[in-house]
């Protein structure tokens, strides 16, 4: 078959693009399906809690993710500011994960345990009150919105069918465990957890 025939055959060339998309996704997508590593959280990880579960949607809702990665890739230069390169373990529980795409902003993968919870504050709060030339929007509406915790059994009964494992006992109490806290408490909880885990370098 002459190759004029599938450039000016639409239909023919679109068959032959699917054939090969389809190769191409199985050869590199299907067989991470079988790999432990890729499967299996990282030891000693545990589920987030409600509060900092409240807090990753408030990230997500103020679309955070569009500035701000969580991949450190493999990269001298990426683990010396960072720290350790993120894993496949770490991400095993987060639906939708949010590795994101694009660094605005510093990636946020290790970010827990670096600030402390009022230097989070401020910089919420307003960004150029401890990094004047930042480019970050102020969040000051966070202070403001309380939680009210109705949902958040819910969103932990639906991780648990996706397989996060959450207890009967980490659900019932959901509420209780937001109740009276703002969304800047959930936000900031949420960021002091990313990356704890893994604590070398390399």
């Amino acid at each position: 078959m002459k190759h004029e025939v599938v450039e000016k055959n639409i239909g023919l060339l679109a068959f032959f693009m699917v054939i090969a998309v389809s190769i191409g996704g199985l050869t590199q997508i299907v067989p991470l399906f079988f790999q432990d590593v890729t499967n299996k959280p990282v030891e000693g990880m545990k589920p987030r809690t409600a509060l900092e579960l409240e807090g990753r949607d408030v990230y997500i809702r103020e679309g955070c993710v569009g500035c701000h990665s969580q991949m450190i890739r493999p990269f001298r230069a990426e683990t010396e500011r960072y720290g350790h390169y993120s894993v496949a373990g770490e991400s095993v529980w987060d639906h939708p994960f949010l590795w994101g795409s694009k660094r605005t902003g510093p990636d946020l993968a290790r970010v827990g345990g670096r600030y402390s919870d009022d230097w989070h504050r401020a910089h919420l709060y307003n960004p150029r009150n401890v990094v004047p030339e930042s480019k970050m929007p102020a969040y000051p509406w966070l202070v403001e919105n309380k939680l009210d915790g109705k949902d958040t059994a819910k969103k932990m009964e639906v991780l648990r069918t996706l397989g996060t494992p959450y207890t009967d006992a980490d659900i019932a109490g959901a509420r209780d465990a937001v109740k009276g806290k703002t969304e800047m408490d959930a936000l900031v909880a949420y960021l002091q957890g990313l990356g704890t885990i893994i604590k070398s370098k390399r």
